[in-house]
C-alpha cells in the first residue's frame, strides 16, 4: 500500500502538508443524523447491518471532512464469536456468562472471523466503496487485556475484583485466557485489513488500572503478541498498514509503550503530548490528545487548546485526535470548530 493519504503518512512517521485529524467514536449520540438512524435499530442491530454501519461511519466524514473514517462497530464484537454473549443495555454492556475459571477458559471457541463475523467484513467493503478513496478507513478491536476485563467481570467495573483475583490467584488461567483472546484479535484485525481496512487500532481501555509491572505482564505482552502476529501475517507483510495502540491512562507506561511494536501510540488527555513524545522517542508517531470535555469551551478557546497541542506535538508523525471519544452532550458545531482549527493551524 502506498501511503498517499496524509493520515497514513503521519501514522508512519512521515511529514505531511498539515496535521491530519480524526476522532475516536466519530459517530454517536452527539450527531442528530446518528440519532435518527439509531431510532430505527438497536445498537447491535447497527453493528450487524452492513448498510447501517456504512451509513453511520460516513456521517462524520460528510459532516466535518475528517481525514480518516473509523469503522462503526464495538470493541466487544469478537467476544460472541468466542462463545461469550454480550448484551448492550442503557447502563453499558452486560456479559451474563462471565469467564472466571480454567474450565470456562478451555471452552472458549477459536473463531474464524470471516465465518463468525461476516457482517463486519461486509461493512468494511461497503464503506470502502462509498468512500471511493476520499479518506482511509480504520478498523479496530479491543486489546486482549481490555476484552478479558469484560469477559471476567461480566461488564464494566469500579475495582475489577474478579479480574484481579484471576490475574493474581490463578495466573495460569489468566495467561491462557489472554493468549486465546490475542489469537482471536489478531485474526480479526487481519480479516478487517483483507476486507479493506487501511489502518487498525487496538484499544486498551482498561489497561490503566494496572501497576507498571502488571501492565507489562498482562496488557502490553498480549497487545505486543497481537502486533507481532499481524506483522508476520501475509496480509500485513505485503502492505504498509499502520497499527495504532491506545492505552487509556497511559502516562505511567510511556517508556514501555515505545516497545509495543505499534506505529502509533494513542495518548489520552491526562499526559502532556510534548513530554510523551520525548519519552516515547523518535521511533513512533503519536495520536491525540485534546480533552473531550474541552469541546464544551467557547469556540475561540477550543482553537487555543488545539494550537497548544499542535505546537507541542511538532510537525512530523502526529495525528490530531481527542484523548478519548466524543461525549454525547457535545455540540456538533464545537466539533466543527475543532476540525477547522486543526486544518487552519496544523
Amino acid at each position: 500500500m502506498e501511503p498517499t493519504h496524509r493520515f497514513l503518512r503521519a501514522c508512519l512517521g512521515l511529514s505531511v502538508d498539515r496535521t491530519p485529524v480524526w476522532m475516536m467514536r466519530q459517530a454517536g449520540r452527539y450527531l442528530p443524523q446518528y440519532r435518527s438512524v439509531r431510532s430505527q435499530s438497536s445498537f447491535m442491530g447497527l453493528c450487524k447491518t452492513p448498510d447501517l454501519a456504512c451509513e453511520v461511519t460516513l456521517q462524520p466524514i460528510d459532516e466535518f471532512e475528517m481525514d480518516a473514517a473509523i469503522l462503526f462497530s464495538d470493541i466487544l464484537i469478537p467476544l460472541e464469536a468466542m462463545g461469550v454473549p454480550v448484551e448492550f443495555t442503557e447502563e453499558g454492556p452486560v456479559l451474563p456468562s462471565p469467564v472466571r475459571d480454567a474450565a470456562r477458559v478451555e471452552r472458549l471457541a477459536d473463531p474464524d472471523p470471516e465465518e463468525t463475523l461476516p457482517f463486519v467484513m461486509e461493512a468494511i467493503r461497503r464503506i470502502r466503496r462509498s468512500l471511493a478513496g476520499r479518506v482511509p478507513l480504520i478498523g479496530f478491536s479491543g486489546a486482549p487485556f481490555t476484552l478479558a476485563s469484560y469477559m471476567v467481570e461480566g461488564g464494566g467495573s469500579k475495582n475489577f475484583t474478579h479480574l484481579k483475583r484471576l490475574l493474581f490467584a490463578s495466573p495460569a488461567s489468566a495467561h491462557a485466557l489472554l493468549g486465546k483472546i490475542a489469537a482471536t484479535v489478531s485474526r480479526y484485525l487481519e480479516a478487517q485489513v483483507a476486507a479493506g481496512a487501511e489502518a487498525v487500532q487496538i484499544f486498551d481501555t482498561w489497561a490503566g488500572i494496572l501497576t507498571p509491572r502488571d501492565f507489562a505482564e498482562f496488557a502490553l505482552r498480549y497487545s505486543r503478541d497481537v502486533i507481532d502476529r499481524l506483522r508476520s501475517s501475509p496480509t500485513f507483510s505485503s502492505s504498509r498498514v499502520p497499527i495504532i495502540y491506545y492505552v487509556n491512562g497511559c502516562a505511567p507506561y510511556l517508556d514501555k509503550l515505545s516497545r509495543s511494536g505499534a506505529d502509533v501510540v494513542g495518548l489520552d488527555w491526562k499526559v502532556d503530548i510534548g513530554d510523551a513524545r520525548a519519552r516515547l522517542g523518535p521511533g513512533v508517531a503519536v495520536q491525540g490528545n485534546l480533552d473531550p470535555t474541552a469541546l464544551f469551551l467557547p469556540k475561540e478557546a477550543i482553537e487555543g487548546r488545539v494550537r497548544e497541542i499542535l505546537d507541542a506535538a511538532g510537525r512530523t508523525g502526529h495525528v490530531f485526535n481527542l484523548g478519548h471519544g466524543v461525549l454525547p452532550e457535545t455540540d456538533p458545531e464545537h466539533v466543527r470548530a475543532m476540525v477547522k482549527a486543526v486544518k487552519s493551524h496544523g
